[in-house]
């Protein structure tokens, strides 16, 4: 019988248990068992103590899935692709494909920021404040993706997204791209000045995050703190916010924390 120490032999085959592949993965064992009890990755098999195993195949599996977590996908979408894969390598060149698009999405927004930063710099001995072209500050931001890792954590309040989603032309996706980054240029701006994240400015600006996100589904107090603590426990969430400036993700966590202490316990 295979323990929880490390990897063991179940026949001819190599399998982890459940512990080293959240090791290994980053991805939690809390995690791994929702991925099985909704069907999308299940164990090679189950010790008589309860505990998960994987083979090589489920770690491939795992790593699709993964893959596909990085560009957007929901775990619905995510299940429908993998139901209907029939070629691992096909599959994984597609996945190569859409990682490099995603690569070459990060350095027009690496640009972007460099851009402006630029830009207020040559303003800074000066009277101007105005940024020359503004709509170059929103290339290559993709916020539609933000609520993903959220929203695994309550299904239900997922599906109220979507349907949210769903009712959204290609102007307001754009709209909601341009609110939501000039929101994040604002915040760096009140943490670059040393100001509290309790300051009634920051948290007008966390008051209208929240009603964007009430848009879709309503976070409880626990469910909003958990939402700001993902932007920095998540390598994506964490480096879309530090992008605009380093320390930004914490920064938006402890506003969001401190709102939701005030305004939603």
């Amino acid at each position: 019988m295979a323990g929880e120490t490390g990897p063991a032999m179940k026949g001819r085959v190599m399998t982890w248990p459940i512990t080293d592949v959240a090791r290994m993965s980053g991805v939690t064992s809390r995690t791994l068992r929702h991925y099985d009890d909704i069907g999308l990755l299940l164990p090679s098999h189950t010790g008589s103590n309860g505990h998960r195993h994987y083979d090589e195949a489920g770690l491939l599996r795992l790593q699709q899935i993964l893959l596909m977590r990085e560009l957007g996908l929901g775990l619905r979408e995510i299940a429908a692709v993998l139901e209907r894969q029939v070629d691992q390598v096909a599959a994984l060149r597609e996945h190569h494909r859409r990682l490099l698009a995603e690569r070459d999405r990060l350095d027009v927004l690496a640009a972007t920021v460099g851009r402006t930063i630029a830009e207020l710099e040559k303003n800074e001995d000066s009277d101007m404040t105005e940024i020359s072209r503004p709509e170059n500050l929103f290339q290559g931001f993709d916020t539609a993706r933000y609520e993903a890792a959220a929203h695994e954590r309550w299904p239900q309040e997922a599906e109220q997204a979507r349907q949210f989603a769903d009712t959204l032309t290609e102007a307001d996706v754009t709209r909601l791209r341009q609110e939501a980054t000039a929101a994040m240029i604002r915040m760096a701006e009140a943490m670059a000045a040393g100001t509290p994240v309790t300051d009634p400015a920051v948290q007008n600006e966390i008051d209208a995050h929240y009603r964007a996100i009430c848009r879709m589904w309503t976070p409880t107090a626990a469910a909003y703190k958990a939402l700001g603590q993902t932007y920095v426990d998540d390598a994506q969430w964490r480096e879309t916010y530090d992008r605009v400036a380093v320390g930004l993700a914490a920064y938006q966590r402890d506003a969001m924390a401190a709102y939701a202490d005030a305004r939603l316990s």
